[in-house]
């Protein structure tokens, strides 16, 4: 890995800081199987703990295998979570109120909630993030950031929508995972703080 690389994966984390005690709560961390490889992301409850459980809920039920990344625009972001796969659908579970902060910025690889013009639509979609995007900030919430798995998300099909497009292969809360995947994990949060 280049050392210019490196610095920029630094200055992204410093953009989002993450809990202490993170690295030893493994149920707020999501393991996000794609073709290419396993994201690791880093849930924020403190900053939206109403959307956390939803993720969380909706993972555990099996919700996410298999959908597609819909919406991938290279140099902004990746957006799933649409069982339709065409942008407008959602979850049977209730939208959720806008959780937006201002702690914590946009940055490559935060995960956030994807919504209508309408602040407090937000359902099952969500978005990672290519690069740093300050036009979010405090518009959208965040509710999680990538602390592994990064270039996986790189390579994600790009398009609106992609012509056959990647899937989401499997997703799971890291606690309910097996122990090796459980220890990967672990160092990956860790290495992250």
């Amino acid at each position: 890995m280049s050392l210019i690389r490196l610095a920029l994966i630094g200055l992204a984390l410093a953009f989002a800081p993450m809990p202490a005690s993170a690295a030893a709560d493994l149920d707020n961390v999501l393991l996000l199987d794609l073709k290419d490889g396993r994201v690791t992301i880093l849930l924020r409850p403190d900053l939206a703990p109403k959307h956390v459980e939803r993720i969380k809920k909706l993972t555990r039920d099996g919700f996410y295998d298999g959908i597609v990344f819909h919406r991938v625009i290279d140099g902004f972001m990746a957006q799933t979570g649409d069982p339709t796969g065409t942008g407008t659908g959602a979850s049977d579970e209730p939208d959720l109120p806008a959780e937006f902060t201002t702690k914590v910025k946009y940055a490559r690889g935060t995960v956030g909630a994807a919504r209508s013009s309408d602040p407090n639509s937000a359902n099952s979609q969500f978005f990672i993030t290519f690069e740093p995007q300050p036009g979010l900030d405090g518009d959208y919430t965040i509710w999680g950031q990538v602390v592994g798995g990064m270039d996986a998300v790189d390579k994600i099909k790009r398009g609106e929508p992609p012509s056959n497009p990647d899937k989401i292969v499997k997703m799971q809360i890291a606690s309910d995972a097996d122990q090796a995947a459980q220890a990967k994990a672990a160092a990956a949060v860790q290495g992250a703080q």
